[in-house]
């Protein structure tokens, strides 16, 4: 009889060690599920932020920039066609049009992520803070530091170049500043990327308080 017990006691324990493992085993692969989902909506959410910048991208190029260069061509024609002491406020309006014919165009460039992937990282974000140069600040400079090292997900390149485009337009919209820095350090499996600006910044105690709510 105490046998009988023995072995049915035994028998029960292997059953529950057995069903705990599975259902662990069941639980692991379904958090792997949910992660593997998770991340595969991050793509997609990704990809169609990045495919409706480019729209955005080729609609400023090709339709707005168009516009403009139609309207910059007519302006000129005019010009002939008045009296010169109007000419002097034609050629003022027709540079302001052509500088944001530029302007456009630049965005435009910025906001396609495969002309960023075909000049490069580096010429993406000078481009850019040319872009801003001549838009707003004293000086926006680039400094690299240590040899070049391409990222080996060229899709990183585009989620960090557009992590610094918010933090310059950060910098356009809310912190008054007149001069940007971002410096590349490259290190032999890094790169270590630092941006600055002498902009009036924000109160770190407010944003404390803020979270604390």
């Amino acid at each position: 009889m105490i046998a009988v017990l023995v072995i049915i006691t035994t028998l029960v324990i292997i059953f529950f060690i057995v069903f705990q493992k599975r259902k662990n085993k069941l639980l692991l692969e379904k958090i792997e599920q949910q992660r593997a989902f998770e991340k595969e909506m991050i793509l997609v959410q990704t990809e169609a932020q990045e495919q409706t910048l480019k729209n955005i991208g080729w609609e400023l190029h090709d339709n707005v920039g168009q516009l403009l260069s139609f309207a910059s061509m007519q302006l000129s024609i005019l010009k002939m066609q008045v009296a010169d002491d109007v000419k002097d406020k034609f050629r003022d309006t027709t540079e302001a049009l052509s500088n944001g014919l530029k302007e456009v165009r630049a965005l435009s460039k910025t906001l396609n992520n495969d002309v960023i992937l075909n000049i490069g990282f580096e010429k993406s974000i000078t481009n850019e803070l040319d872009r801003l140069r001549r838009m707003k600040f004293t000086s926006a400079e680039l400094k690299t530091i240590g040899n070049k090292v391409d990222f080996k997900d060229r899709k990183h390149e585009i989620i960090v170049f557009r992590i610094l485009q918010e933090f310059l337009s950060n910098s356009v919209k809310y912190s008054e500043a007149k001069n940007l820095n971002i410096t590349l350090n490259y290190q032999p499996n890094q790169i270590i990327i630092s941006a600055n600006d002498d902009g009036k910044g924000f109160d770190t105690d407010t944003i404390e308080k803020v979270l604390d709510l």
